[in-house]
């Protein structure tokens, strides 16, 4: 283990801060996750701790290199907003579906083919690629794409989709402003970026609405099995999760869209930087920065919200269209959306008693019941939900947060986190086993090969990485999450 970490229980630790200046860094993680975290994981993470503003900084269990900041991390910030430690798939998100359709009902794998070939009808995957790709998907013009990006989930958009205006209240942030907490702002940004040139560009990244993308991004259906706990069984209510019963699993985030706004971000400020001779820190351009009140800021935390806005609108679609799916192979299903949360953002919140912009880069909002932004939802007893991916061997699980969760800026982990690179899996790992380990467990895919940089084995240990979550006091098991068939394509990630 590196010297550097100093272990202070089961599953937590710290870093001291670079010259002991300011809090120490809090590590999240087990022995055996403690192994998985690199020199250059380390490296990044005391760099974060280093940069201009920033207060508090988290490192999860699956944290590993990432663009300037580690995914999996967590960095907090009065004055300051940095989009690196967001990421350039702005608001990658999870969104979890409850169908009424008891898993024996799907046991015959020719059902679960026609939904797998209804879904692939409705929803494309692959990088570019959109509705246009589809039989089914939904017909996007250019006018209803602007109303997405800047209105996010209002009613509007929710029934020009088709999408069920009340599921606008089971996401974490249904729409995103812009610094001043207005939508024309972001019509006012959104046009002067299609008037510079970007008009060209915009209709086919609206088209994308509904769409998962490629690399890590997938659609899974699931078992529901929630666990026997009276917490548990008191949470699994009042989230609609259904035992023994199937449920729908989505990860993804902007798309195109989204990247295209980071990456003219990373220009911008880069140009800034340049202009002005500021150094970067550690010297690293990816975590260029903006403080918060300058014309720069502005600029990014609008460019933000339209990809925010973006993602919402997409995986609530997503949802509809795999509800859609379902109804046309299972006629009678229903389903409603469970919650639909991100772990690329930046939110205000208020950290130590004063608001600070919290940069969740691969982690995922952790509040407790209790917690004054909880207030008046249905979540303010037992906390939200929180959506954890594992990997399809291992499942997934919906937790609920933890009052210790406040250790970590009430956050936690976004999943199991790779411990092994795209190349290095492909190096590594055998397409023959992965594809006969799957077929073992009785999971179906639309991939005539299962993605060898996405197999299992290509992530951490996902149950050390959950034993580190409960050992640390951060949030409980709910529900255990047992993949049935995968959507998912080889193409290369979004984020």
């Amino acid at each position: 283990m590196n010297p550097s970490i100093h272990i202070t229980g089961p599953s937590t630790a710290f870093i001291p801060a670079p010259n002991n200046a300011g809090k120490p860094i809090t590590v999240i993680g087990n022995e055996a996750i403690r192994e998985t975290f690199d020199d250059q994981t380390l490296s990044q993470i005391q760099n974060c701790k280093a940069s201009p503003g920033v207060t508090e900084v988290v490192l999860n269990p699956d944290a590993h290199v990432g663009y300037g900041a580690p995914i999996g991390c967590v960095m907090a910030s009065p004055t300051h907003i940095y989009p690196g430690p967001v990421g350039v798939d702005i608001k990658c998100s999870m969104s979890l579906l409850q169908l009424d359709i008891p898993d024996d009902e799907i046991a015959d794998k020719r059902i679960r083919r026609a939904l797998i070939e209804a879904i692939c009808e409705r929803t494309p995957t692959g990088a570019g690629k959109g509705t246009r790709s589809v039989k089914k998907g939904r017909s996007i013009d250019a006018e209803l794409g602007k109303k997405a990006v800047t209105q996010g989930a209002s009613q509007e958009v929710c029934e020009a989709l088709g999408i069920p205006p009340e599921w606008a209240d089971r996401c974490e942030d249904s729409v995103h402003f812009g610094h001043d907490g207005c939508v024309s702002t972001l019509e006012e940004r959104l046009d002067k970026m299609l008037h510079s040139g970007y008009h060209s560009r915009f209709l086919g990244k609206a088209q994308q609405l509904g769409s998962y993308g490629g690399g890590n991004h997938f659609g899974e259906c699931e078992k529901v099995t929630v666990k026997k706990t009276p917490a548990a069984q008191r949470a699994a209510e009042v989230f609609g999760l259904k035992n023994g019963k199937i449920a729908f699993l989505s990860h993804c985030g902007s798309r195109g869209l989204g990247n295209d706004l980071a990456q003219r971000q990373f220009k911008a400020l880069e140009a800034h930087f340049e202009k002005w001779n500021i150094p970067y820190p550690a010297g690293d351009k990816k975590l260029v920065y903006a403080p918060l009140g300058t014309p720069e800021g502005n600029a990014y935390l609008a460019d933000m919200a339209l990809g925010a806005n973006f993602a919402t609108v997409n995986h609530l679609l997503i949802n509809q269209l795999v509800l859609e799916a379902f109804q046309e192979v299972l006629p009678g299903c229903k389903g409603e959306l469970v919650y639909f949360i991100s772990h690329n953002i930046a939110r205000e919140e208020i950290v130590n008693g004063i608001p600070q912009w919290v940069h969740r880069k691969g982690a995922t909002r952790a509040f407790p019941g209790g917690h004054h932004a909880l207030k008046d939802t249905p979540f303010s007893e037992t906390g939200h939900p929180i959506l954890l991916p594992g990997n399809p061997r291992d499942g997934s699980v919906v937790m609920a947060a933890l009052p210790g969760a406040e250790k970590s800026c009430y956050s936690v982990n976004h999943g199991a986190g790779r411990t092994l690179g795209r190349k290095a899996a492909k190096r590594a790992l055998d397409q023959n086993a992965v594809d006969t380990e799957l077929d073992n467990y009785d999971i179906l895919s639309n991939c005539r090969q299962y993605p060898i940089d996405e197999a299992p084995d290509a992530y951490k240990d996902f149950k050390e990485v959950l034993d580190s979550v409960e050992e640390a006091e951060l949030a409980h098991q709910v529900a255990h999450l047992a993949a049935r068939f995968v959507i998912k394509d080889a193409s290369k990630a979004d984020d």
